[in-house]
């Protein structure tokens, strides 16, 4: 696996996971669970989705 997550992507999904995990047990919903995947997209630095379309948000 290439890294394909730039330093501020990783930083803004990690900020958004931990949100959205913090809402999901406020709203007692399981869409918190979708923070989880944020949180670990941006630990590894590699996301699936980026792969079609190319995208790459690390520094060449």
């Amino acid at each position: 696996m290439k890294r394909n997550l730039g330093e501020i992507d990783r930083i803004i999904r990690l900020i958004m996971g931990v949100g959205i995990i913090i809402a999901g047990f406020y709203f007692k919903s399981w869409l918190g669970a979708i923070g989880i995947v944020l949180i670990f997209t941006a630990a590894i630095g590699w996301c699936p989705a980026y792969l079609p379309f190319g995208i790459s948000t690390c520094k060449k």
